[in-house]
């Protein structure tokens, strides 16, 4: 019997121990008076069997007939049927009955009849089980670095992005403010931290043109594998660049910000910190060596993965800006709207390096050469 069925039988049983009167059973069973009083007279006569469906149990009247229902399961069988990843569907599996057999079935009937025969299940397609990453074992083995746009100081300062570093093995943070997510931004952060503790292995940062970029349809014909102003510098450091996905790929950098949002975004406001230069002296000072004496954790093995850090001038050589130009047939190179002339020692359509430091002081280089001297000029 069916749930209303069972509900029926409920209801008119307290009609007949008289708690109820026949007008407020139907009221309860959402039928007229004139149901109600049928319903009564079946379940007197018949007992609670009298109000289940007079259809209950016997063939449909539109049912098929048994001699197609064998000829579709068989052309199904024969015709559409296989492995899991290779059976059609019920719904295909009608419409191929329908244009090539002639059999017109309606796709659920057809359902019905493959789950009987276990010519379909009706489990899903799922995908397999992802497991949690488990971190690194050894400091320096992987560093996630992520941007993070927040009011850090609220009403009082313009708004700016946080650029976070978090060693995967042990939670160690660093982070530097700035007004957006640039090239010197992160290679600031990036040349801080190994400043303080040395070259990583492997950084994992985000599939955004700043640290990655997908390959031109030209760059793909040509076999070449794209390269970033910040993947050229990691590169020269020996540091493996990661991008991930997605966020959650770098859930770690991701907690982390929400931390910083938290509690950095709250100290600040009680020093009266209203400038970008002041909320990085202050974290450098105070709260950083205090986030990460709270939230820092061992590595799973002692051994420390960085590199020795390279001495100041040569991370000068490698934090830089490099662009390739060709000189003209007057002997000059434009770069970033500013012309410089070169000397006559350097050929027309011969290649030069563009080198632009930190403090936007530029160079320029012969590829494969020596240095060059130029001299800038507008046009």
């Amino acid at each position: 019997m069916s749930k209303r069925e069972l509900g029926r039988v409920e209801v008119l049983a307290r009609v007949r121990n008289e708690q109820l009167l026949l007008v407020d059973a139907g009221r309860l069973m959402r039928v007229s008076y004139r149901q109600a009083k049928r319903l009564w007279k079946r379940y007197r006569e018949e007992g609670a069997a009298g109000l289940q469906h007079r259809s209950a149990g016997r063939v449909s009247n539109r049912a098929h007939d048994a001699g197609m229902r064998r000829k579709a399961l068989r052309l199904v069988r024969e015709k559409y049927g296989g492995a899991v990843g290779e059976r059609f569907g019920p719904t295909l599996a009608a419409e191929h009955l329908a244009s090539e057999d002639g059999l017109q079935i309606d796709a659920e009937t057809l359902r019905r009849w493959m789950l009987a025969e276990g010519l379909w299940s009706r489990e899903r397609k799922r995908r397999g089980h992802r497991r949690r990453r488990e971190r690194k074992e050894h400091f320096g083995e992987l560093v996630q670095m992520d941007g993070s746009f927040h009011a850090w100081l609220e009403e009082r300062g313009p708004q700016g992005c946080l650029i976070d570093m978090v060693d995967d093995a042990t939670n160690t943070t660093w982070a530097q403010l700035g007004e957006q997510e640039t090239i010197w931004a992160v290679a600031d952060a990036l040349r801080a931290w190994i400043e303080r503790y040395g070259v990583p292995l492997a950084l994992y940062v985000d599939w955004k043109n700043l640290y990655k970029r997908a390959a031109t349809p030209k760059e793909r014909l040509r076999g070449e594998e794209p390269i970033t102003q910040f993947g050229r510098m990691c590169a020269k450091l020996g540091i493996a660049l990661i991008a991930a996905h997605s966020p959650q790929a770098k859930g770690r950098v991701e907690r982390v910000h929400g931390t910083h949002q938290d509690r950095l975004v709250k100290k600040l406001r009680r020093r009266g910190i209203c400038s970008h230069q002041g909320a990085n002296v202050y974290p450098r000072k105070d709260y950083l060596p205090e986030h990460n004496e709270r939230f820092a954790r061992r590595p799973a093995r002692a051994e420390n993965y960085h590199w020795r850090a390279p001495r100041g001038a040569e991370l000068d050589r490698i934090f830089r800006l490099e662009s390739e130009r060709v000189v003209s047939q007057d002997g000059v190179v434009r770069y970033a709207n500013r012309y410089f002339q070169l000397g006559a020692q350097v050929r027309a359509a011969s290649k030069v390096l563009v080198c632009e430091g930190r403090q936007g002081t530029r160079r320029l280089n012969i590829v494969g050469g020596r240095c060059v001297g130029a001299r800038s000029r507008r046009r």
